[in-house]
């Protein structure tokens, strides 16, 4: 009996998954053509060939399609760096495809992502990228730049640092992608490469013995700051 129950189960949750999904990819697509501010949960609904209750069921609203959306991006990244990092040979190339890969899979969503950018300033709003709802997905996207460096030979300060300030350049490039009209977004390439130049040079004087105080130094406001506090309490 228990045995059969199971058995229904199963496709039942994966077809639950695929309307989830569907609702997902016709909001997304919603708002890349019409923007976030014009999209209704109606438009939505419709959209997905669904009733307007079925689409509240799933997501209670926009927000929370939103936040979908980051945890989808994140997932994906996490997954497309770690291929790209088991071709990579050098430390250079893994920093490269972690931050190239992001730009690969938001490429379409800059309109989106214009539109969200306002929420930033303000950490309690649920679409904040730097707010509480969002920390998960901070703490999986740090990871990523963990990965990036692991196996490599650095001093512990640095281990500790050096995820935190990868993804804070990551967010600046970022930033900056939002408003780069060049064609394939050619600016934000080069603006990657030559970041990756420059950081691969800086970890060369960084991690020299003399650098130690300043290191240190460093980590000291960063946790006066409670920036790298942020980092351990998302871990826990």
């Amino acid at each position: 009996m228990f045995k059969d129950a199971a058995a229904r189960a199963i496709p039942q949750r994966q077809a639950s998954e695929e309307t989830r999904r569907q609702i997902l990819d016709t909001a997304l697509a919603l708002f890349r053509e019409r923007g976030l501010d014009a999209t209704t949960m109606r438009d939505i609904a419709a959209g997905a060939g669904l009733a307007l209750g079925a689409a509240y069921y799933y997501f209670k609203g926009k927000e929370a399609i939103v936040g979908a959306y980051y945890a989808y991006v994140q997932e994906e990244h996490r997954v497309r760096a770690r291929a790209a990092f088991e071709q990579a040979g050098t430390l250079r190339d893994r920093l490269r495809a972690a931050l190239h890969t992001k730009i690969d899979i938001m490429k379409n969503d800059q309109k989106l992502l214009r539109a969200l950018f306002r929420f930033g300033g303000d950490p309690d709003h649920p679409l904040s990228w730097f707010g509480p709802a969002s920390r998960e997905q901070r703490r999986l996207s740090v990871e990523v730049f963990e990965e990036a460096i692991a196996g490599e030979k650095l001093p512990d300060d640095v281990l500790e640092v050096a995820p935190l300030l990868l993804w804070t350049l990551h967010m600046g490039i970022l930033l900056y992608f939002l408003y780069d009209n060049s064609p394939a977004y050619r600016r934000t390439r080069k603006l990657i490469d030559a970041a990756v130049d420059f950081v691969i040079d800086a970890k060369r004087v960084a991690t020299l013995p003399l650098m130690r105080p300043v290191r240190r130094r460093v980590l000291n406001i960063l946790r006066d700051a409670k920036l790298l506090g942020e980092s351990e309490s998302a871990r826990a």
